[in-house]
């Protein structure tokens, strides 16, 4: 019934997006209408501190996914334009958009597309280096397995290690914690992020275009001191320290990890890290002598 009534949409949120500026159009009469569309919207820039969110949404839950080891593998085409936009530029276009419509109004409808794929892109290949070097450099508390993994351009292939590096893991952990009369929860979690991972994939295998040059112009508008007070101008963003700020406030406003306990979770990461490498050679040991006992 969902297909039926979305249609082409990817998902209800983008047809329900959809709908909302089609009634705006239909129903808005003589209003003053102003129309923002954020792209992928993550963390802060700036405001009010840098990384700062409180939510799971979109790519934040990849990034706990990975950060406490849980995700290995994830399905993208890695030199497509990942078009993030911080909460704070988002909100920040909005107020200049609100004074814009304020200050000169007019019938017309303006739609502002807060975006950063035409001014200062980022592709998914560098979000995996930036990302992976980020939730090691940053660890969170009490890592399940030390973060590892990389992103697929294959399908069957992202298929084959969901189940080999998510699932399988997630039914043994789940046994051993029942054998130990503690609560399975692994099998959930994983379930909840496959989930999210396909919500995700019309995503992250396709990208668009999208013209910012009206904002560019309204960034004009502003005067020196309102361009600094409500910067939305996403030419200026080092990626690198932003994906170490999102890392680092995924951490502390997601997960409430304190950052005064960073070295205990890095000492935590690095033992992970050693027990498997050591499960990795005991497996390659095993599966050598059953070779060996087969077929010589």
């Amino acid at each position: 019934m969902t297909a039926q009534i979305i249609g082409d949409k990817p998902n209800t949120y983008a047809f329900t997006k959809a709908l909302g500026e089609s009634a705006l159009v239909t129903e808005g009469g003589c209003l003053p209408i102003v129309v923002i569309r954020p792209s992928i919207v993550v963390a802060a820039w700036k405001e009010p501190l840098p990384g700062w969110l409180d939510n799971l949404n979109g790519p934040t839950g990849s990034v706990a996914g990975v950060g406490k080891g849980v995700m290995r593998t994830f399905y993208c085409k890695k030199d497509m334009i990942i078009d993030l936009v911080p909460v704070d530029v988002s909100i920040n276009l909005a107020i200049a958009a609100a004074w814009k419509m304020g200050s000169k109004p007019t019938k017309t409808i303006l739609v502002y597309n807060s975006t950063s794929g035409s001014i200062n892109p980022l592709r998914w290949g560098q979000l995996e280096t930036l990302g992976m070097a980020a939730v090691r450099k940053y660890p969170m508390e009490n890592v399940v397995r030390y973060p590892g993994g990389s992103y697929k351009e294959s399908a069957i292939l992202h298929k084959i290690c969901q189940v080999t590096l998510h699932s399988l893991p997630a039914y043994l952990m789940d046994t051993m914690a029942y054998m130990m009369g503690k609560k399975p929860v692994m099998i959930r979690v994983v379930e909840k992020m496959h989930k999210a991972q396909k919500a995700i994939e019309y995503f992250a295998t396709n990208e668009w275009a999208w013209s910012t040059d009206n904002v560019e112009k309204l960034n004009m508008e502003l005067t020196e001191v309102d361009r600094q007070t409500f910067n939305f101008d996403l030419s200026a963003l080092s990626w690198p320290d932003f994906i170490d700020d999102y890392v680092k406030g995924t951490r502390q406003f997601v997960f409430k990890e304190d950052l005064a306990t960073l070295d205990q979770a890095r000492r935590h990461s690095d033992k992970m890290f050693w027990i498997e490498k050591c499960l990795q050679i005991l497996l390659f040991i095993v599966f050598g002598k059953l070779f060996t006992w087969l077929f010589c």
